[in-house]
């Protein structure tokens, strides 16, 4: 249905959420960990890049002396977990991550665990994936990410539109990071840190771009091979993706490439890639005579077997880049757990 029939809804929404957020903010039903909690979050749905921005936090406290965990819920877990989960595991073999809905019960049993002697790891603090509306957990530090492509003022709440909040719940926040700044132009920028700024002043303000360094290259049964951006150029690429926001990894495509995909193939968010989904894949490569089939690490997790495509997988690496704030975010984030 177009969006503007469901707006009943959303106001439906918006009441139930003002409802939770006043208990909320009465301190019902709010518990707290030992250890201070820091939030990664969005107020829209999907594709706002928090598993680079998670990675980041977690490295600033680690160079600080810290030792951090990954909490998170763990949307829609496969046979092997969920796909944030996995990507966390291969890119952080050293930091816990901790996968429930219950974020508390989960926490409280890993620190259990570790004053007995029995975890692998002691942690001192803990970061929130997605965790902005996460309240029943308290936390010291609140960073909400928003998508520069997706102008949060002009959109909805759900379910006419992509906001899980509206603007104005900022006055919750510590700092924003506006993200994806790639993928717009610098007036845009300026405007969307003018109006944030204004509205919200105690903010600290930080932008950033999701810029790949990299790509992990798996051909058959063979592990997975690190080469540079180069090694895609000149070849035959399919694109896929199963991402909140697949116009930015395609973006990204483009810009490496030099030229676009000889096919773009989006999924859903979260999707298994299973066996239908890979076989739509070969069908592209053999449509095509395609050399490489290129998707998202947080895809690659999920293709266990990359062979049936028939042509090497090459996942993008993804980092977090930033154009300004980062000196100010990385300051507030070290306060908070008192480095």
């Amino acid at each position: 249905m177009p969006s503007r029939l469901l707006l009943p809804l959303s106001r439906l929404y918006l009441a139930e959420l003002a409802r939770r957020n006043r208990a909320f903010d009465r301190g019902r039903g709010v518990r707290t960990l030992p250890i201070p909690v820091l939030s990664v979050g969005n107020l829209s749905v999907g594709g706002t890049g928090k598993t680079p921005t998670v990675r980041t936090l977690c490295a600033w406290l680690r160079d600080a002396g810290h030792t951090p965990a990954i909490a998170m819920r763990g949307y829609k877990p496969g046979p092997q977990g969920s796909d944030e989960a996995l990507e966390y595991r291969r890119l952080l073999p050293d930091t816990p991550v901790i996968v429930r809905p219950d974020r508390y019960e989960a926490i409280t049993e890993f620190l259990a665990t570790s004053a007995h002697g029995s975890a692998t790891y002691s942690i001192d603090c803990v970061v929130l994936d997605d965790g902005f509306q996460h309240r029943r957990l308290s936390r010291v530090f609140d960073l909400v990410l928003i998508d520069a492509s997706r102008w949060p003022y002009d959109d909805a709440p759900l379910p006419a539109g992509r906001l899980r909040e509206l603007p104005s719940s900022l006055v919750r926040a510590q700092a924003v990071l506006i993200t994806h700044a790639e993928l717009v132009t610098q007036n845009q920028i300026a405007q969307l840190e003018s109006r944030l700024g204004r509205e919200h002043p105690h903010l600290t303000i930080a932008v950033g771009e999701h810029a790949w360094s990299g790509v992990q290259v798996r051909e058959g049964g063979s592990p997975p091979v690190r080469h540079s951006l180069d090694w895609l150029r000149d070849k035959r690429i399919v694109a896929a993706c199963g991402l909140g926001n697949p116009a930015g990894f395609f973006a990204a495509a483009e810009r490496v490439l030099g030229h676009q995909p000889v096919e773009t193939i989006v999924l859903p968010d979260h999707a298994a890639f299973g066996a239908a989904q890979r076989a739509r894949l070969a069908a592209a490569v053999r449509r095509h005579q395609a050399e490489c089939v290129l998707i998202s690490l947080k895809d690659d997790v999920k293709i266990a077997k990359p062979a049936d495509l028939g042509v090497p997988v090459a996942a993008a690496l993804l980092d977090l880049r930033f154009w300004t704030g980062e000196a100010e975010l990385r300051s507030r984030v070290l306060s908070a757990v008192g480095s």
